[in-house]
């Protein structure tokens, strides 16, 4: 049984989900780790990037890529709408106002007058035929014992290969005057801007990169499972986003990538234990799905405590990354 699990951990660890969920952290990155910025409501613009697509195909019939467009410029928006009045104040307000957005935009799409648009608490399905039409691998199974089928591979290889585009990206602008800037505003920004830089313009951009990298995330997230339902972007997300930027490391480039898989693995592996053992009645009888899942969540719970107390710097990060200006 170990090997079927460590096979199952490991499907997961690299499978879309996580490519999805490390885009999230990317972006999450770009404002906690080098910016400064509290956001609590990262699956806001998971969600707006996976609507985007699902919407535009499904609803209106248009072309995927058109929809990946629209998910980007839905969450630029979102930055704005959030930014503008928030950004000049302290801190926190800016993390009350993206946790209560992400769950404004979630009663939204779940509301019955939206159901036309967004399929209600029903969500959308079936609206990602022209990515795999796309798709250049023979079908067949794949990696082995892993059994990867050619669909889950190709949406695997472009959602990697997002993550590492957005990845060097931000390795590129930290270490232009730009990532200079940001760095600066995020241990001082009262220094920052007596050095005569415009704080609150380059916290709006940081916002809105942050914002767009997280959209894509969901969008991958959408195609991959081609389904979105809008009970899937709860709060939740967000802090699986937060254990994974800690886990890896703190504003560092491989923090995100190196937190996804381990985080996943990790994850994969105890559900996919919990679930084998209840079924072979080795479990108390109240373990049921629904334990699987709470005992999942109270252990992500349990990790961001246990990271925050005794590795806030994460894996590869610095300690001293963490020691935010909230003034």
């Amino acid at each position: 049984m170990g090997t079927v699990i460590f096979f199952d951990a490991l499907r997961t660890a690299i499978g879309p989900t996580a490519a999805a969920y490390a885009l999230l952290a990317v972006g999450l990155n770009m404002h906690f780790g080098y910016t400064g910025l509290l956001n609590f409501g990262q699956v806001g613009f998971m969600l707006v990037g996976a609507y985007g697509v699902a919407i535009t195909v499904a609803t209106f019939g248009g072309p995927l890529w058109l929809g990946v467009l629209v998910g980007i410029a839905g969450a630029v928006v979102l930055a704005l709408i959030l930014g503008i009045p928030t950004l000049r104040l302290r801190a926190d307000y800016l993390a009350i106002t993206t946790i209560a957005a992400a769950e404004i935009l979630r009663f939204i799409t779940r509301t019955s007058g939206s159901e036309p648009v967004t399929g209600g608490v029903f969500g959308l399905r079936q609206f990602a035929g022209g990515f795999y039409a796309l798709n250049p691998i023979p079908p067949g199974s794949y990696l082995g014992p892993l059994s990867i089928s050619h669909g889950r591979l190709w949406t695997m290889i472009v959602g990697w290969g997002l993550v590492a585009v957005f990845t060097l990206l931000l390795w590129a602008l930290m270490r232009s005057p730009w990532g200079r800037i940001i760095r600066s505003i995020r241990e001082d920004e009262d220094a920052a801007r007596s050095l005569g830089k415009n704080v609150f313009y380059y916290k709006m951009q940081s916002l809105v990169l942050g914002g767009v990298i997280g959209a894509v995330g969901g969008a991958v997230f959408a195609v991959s499972l081609q389904t979105v339902q809008p009970d899937t972007f709860l709060p939740q997300v967000t802090f699986f986003a937060f254990a994974i930027l800690i886990l890896g490391g703190t504003a560092t480039w491989i923090g995100p990538i190196i937190g996804a898989l381990i985080f996943w693995f990790v994850i994969a592996g105890m559900q996919s234990a919990l679930r084998r053992l209840s079924d072979a009645g080795q479990l108390p009888e109240f373990f049921g799905s629904q334990a699987v899942g709470a005992t999942t969540l109270t252990f992500v719970g349990l990790l961001l405590m246990l990271l925050m107390i005794f590795r806030p710097q994460g894996m590869f990060g610095n300690k001293r990354e963490m020691q935010l200006d909230v003034k």
